[in-house]
């Protein structure tokens, strides 16, 4: 253990219970609704519709689940296409690969950190209309969802909302998740609001909400006995974790209100250093702040890893933003497209050095390698204290000391 004030470890964003989730999980127990659904996944479904704004709900084991279930709605399989999100985690383009489908990658704009338009058009008049465009809202801000929306509607091709990470933001007033035609979000351990693990698929279309209930439950038909006609998935929320969720969702505004503060207490803390910009927040939004993130110029010689290891002596945990996805092994045979409007092939990116770039290819035409190369993920725990924030603030700061 290093010598943080802390108590024990400071995590990145770990879950606040506040004792109303107890109420809803005890019901469960008092009722003997432990088997899933329930009660409470109800009552989840309706209230997030509700705070959202959005017509239709169905609880998930997890946000995963619910990309996979929209993409098995719209009908994506093999031989079909889906542009998505490069800078983001790999949840977020993992179930195309689910459904046989293949990914073209589109790259960050720095207004957001999220998928560029002009990128993603750009991509329409390369390949052609996809089967599905999927934007994800990175660390809790959301993408420039108008102007995606646009592109999709020119196009006619369906768009899938990942907001996995940014429940309760807005985008002009209007609340993330609604965008598309099916919205995700997800309830994961380390999220704004959790429920263990658990996600939740939305739309106002309800056929699609109907269907991705049926199919969560392994596409039983209503019949006396069991009988199956298509291929389901076990992929239903708990009444359990429903409950925890409910609990969760009345202090969601409440963990905005504290994410804020501490993305306005490092902004003011980094201010005087001219080396170190946060995350941006465009004018038109109102993110969670779900995590709290700077990069540091290109020219300092500060790397993130650095203040990483620094943090993690200290006990403290970080993290690097997310690499992107034409970075990823795994992905190194998928086309992308960059926010200069070129195409690379996987093959020129595959192989990497210390910093996950391919003969130092990306470095140059990637917005999103750039901000992974460039940038962390601070410690956004709404439990952390005013010492604990100092202390991460003098830690980070130490590397800059004129």
């Amino acid at each position: 253990m290093g010598d943080s004030m802390a108590e024990g470890r400071v995590y990145l964003s770990s879950p606040t219970m506040h004792g109303d989730e107890q109420r809803f999980v005890k019901e469960a127990f008092d009722t003997n609704w432990i088997a899933p659904l329930g009660p409470n996944v109800n009552g989840f479904e309706k209230e997030i519709q509700e705070y959202v704004g959005v017509g239709h709900a169905a609880a998930l084991s997890a946000g995963t689940a619910a990309i996979h279930l929209a993409l098995v709605l719209l009908g994506v399989g093999p031989g079909d296409t889906v542009f998505c999100s490069d800078l983001t985690f790999s949840a977020t383009v993992n179930p195309v690969t689910y459904v046989g489908a293949r990914q073209v990658l589109i790259d960050a704009e720095r207004d957001s950190f999220n998928m560029d338009p002009a990128s993603l058009r750009k991509a329409f008049e390369i390949f052609g209309r996809p089967k599905a465009v999927i934007v994800a809202n990175l660390y809790g801000t959301p993408a420039k969802l108008d102007e995606i929306k646009r592109i999709c509607d020119e196009y006619d091709t369906p768009l899938i909302e990942d907001a996995a990470e940014s429940i309760g933001s807005l985008y002009k007033g209007k609340q993330t998740g609604t965008f598309g035609d099916i919205g995700i979000f997800s309830f994961n351990g380390n999220k704004i609001i959790t429920t263990s693990g658990g996600g939740m698929l939305v739309s106002d279309h309800e056929e699609y909400v109907n269907r991705a209930r049926f199919l969560s439950t392994q596409a039983r038909e209503n019949e006396r006995f069991y009988e199956h006609k298509v291929i389901g998935y076990n992929y239903r929320m708990s009444n359990i974790l429903a409950g925890i969720g409910r609990g969760q969702l009345l202090h969601l505004d409440e963990h905005i209100r504290l994410k804020k503060k501490i993305y306005e207490r490092y902004k003011a803390g980094f201010a005087d250093i001219a080396e170190i910009e946060m995350n941006p927040i465009p004018d038109d939004c109102r993110p969670n702040y779900w995590l709290s993130c700077m990069t540091i110029q290109k020219e300092c010689k500060v790397k993130p890893l650095d203040i990483i290891l620094a943090l993690e002596k200290a006990n403290i945990e970080s993290r690097h933003i997310w690499k992107p996805m034409h970075m990823q092994p795994v992905f190194s045979k998928i086309d992308f497209v960059t926010a200069d409007g070129k195409v690379w092939k996987g093959e020129d990116f595959e192989g990497s050095d210390e910093n996950g770039c391919s003969n130092g290819k990306c470095k140059d035409i990637s917005v999103g390698a750039d901000i992974f190369r460039r940038g962390l993920c601070l410690p956004s725990d709404i439990k952390n204290t005013d010492e604990i924030m100092e202390e991460i603030i003098g830690i980070v700061r130490s590397f800059f000391a004129k």
